[in-house]
């Protein structure tokens, strides 16, 4: 057996025994629950042999080269300068292996942009840091009849405060440690479902690996694109653009249902939206029990836990807005509109009137505040609909 057959058998060999244990779904793209995303993996995979092949024949013509060829066998070098065949051949094939391989990627992206005849719509927008799901109707008009934010779940979030944020060394048990939510999006199995995603705030992305779906977001643009999984299940994403000091907590999960227990799940957010928001009165205890769980949910990221605030947000302990008399006017406001030009962002339309009304009174007397202020969700109500001051 020749020098340069022996050498491309053992870089032959030592590619294959890499790419064999890399080709767990740990180490490599993952094959998917979806006709795009397993058509997206069996080209990802022709792509890598074919880089194989080419990184075996011209790493074995150089190792070949430099062996065959060293000096200590040939002292004197050859006179050639060139070869207008090679010179033809390596322009010729490289040329051959782009077009084979761009056909059917260009026909995969075009199919992967067709959201035509889809049997379900869903605007995704993407908050700092959270997301929002809205179910458009069969006439494309965006309705409330169900929509909601899907935030990170609490779990998640006392094990990141738990362990300071990674770097205290505090073991994490939990399997799916910023991966889950407490809102997850539901979609039916074997159902074509178009995403429109957009942003409020920043740039984000929208991204589920199983799917093969990944749509930019953009504020003041919508996107599409779409999905149609075959097999129920749960699927977690992520946002894949780097959209602030929490991008981290900002999980995408997505819950894919038989068709009939998706038709019971979106009859009961149906039903649960035609109900109206919950207005009931509450007492102290209970407004401070809800407002910290609120507050730790959507607040707690930019004020801290213990409200004192962080760089650029404001501290909630002892300011004038918070525990100054006659300031919950202002707090509300700030509360419900936010603040143009900062990062507090306008929660009006975010959050129930019970969870606001909650978390203005937690804020008011919390962390040795002590205002004994106390807000009622039928008061936010009146505000938003302009029947309050």
């Amino acid at each position: 057996m020749s020098l340069f057959r022996k050498m491309a058998l053992i870089i032959a060999a030592i590619s294959v025994v890499i790419l064999s244990g890399c080709s767990g779904q740990e180490y490599n793209m993952r094959e998917g629950v979806t006709e795009i995303s397993r058509e997206v993996y069996s080209l990802h995979m022709i792509a890598i042999w074919v880089c194989v092949a080419i990184g075996i024949i011209t790493f074995g013509a150089m190792f070949y080269s430099m062996v065959a060829h060293r000096k200590s066998k040939h002292p004197n070098p050859a006179k050639f300068s060139h070869s207008t065949t090679v010179e033809i051949i390596w322009t010729v094939i490289p040329f051959i292996i782009l077009i084979a391989l761009s056909i059917p990627a260009v026909s995969l992206l075009i199919k992967m942009e067709d959201a035509s005849d889809s049997e379900l719509s869903v605007m995704v927008k993407g908050y700092q840091w959270k997301w929002e799901y809205k179910y458009i109707d069969g006439d494309d008009n965006l309705g409330n009849d169900v929509s909601f934010f899907s935030n990170l779940d609490q779990a998640s979030r006392d094990q990141a405060s738990n362990s300071g944020k990674w770097f205290s060394g505090t073991e994490i048990t939990d399997d799916n440690y910023l991966l889950e939510v407490d809102n997850p999006l539901v979609i039916p199995v074997d159902t074509k479902v178009r995403f429109l995603v957009t942003a409020e705030d920043v740039i984000h992305s929208f991204w589920v690996p199983d799917f093969s779906v990944k749509k930019d977001a953009i504020p003041g643009f919508i996107n599409e694109v779409w999905t149609k999984v075959d097999e129920p299940g749960v699927y977690r994403g992520v946002c894949a653009e780097l959209c602030g000091k929490d991008h981290g907590f900002m999980p995408i999960v997505v819950k894919v249902l038989p068709k009939e227990e998706y038709n019971a799940w979106y009859a009961e957010k149906v039903a649960e939206a035609e109900a109206g928001p919950d207005l009931n009165e509450r007492t102290m205890s209970q407004l401070m029990a809800e407002g910290e769980v609120a507050y730790n949910k959507y607040c707690s990221s930019c004020h801290m836990p213990n409200g004192e605030g962080n760089g650029p947000f404001p501290s909630l302990v002892g300011t004038e807005m918070v525990t100054g008399e006659g300031s919950i006017g202002e707090h509300i406001d700030v509360v419900l509109n936010g603040v143009p030009g900062t990062a507090m962002q306008a929660f009006g339309n975010q959050l129930t009137e019970a969870e606001i009304a909650a978390i203005i009174t937690y804020e008011r007397n919390a962390w040795d505040n002590d205002t004994g202020d106390k807000v009622q969700p039928q008061e936010i109500h009146d505000i938003k609909n302009g029947g309050g001051e």
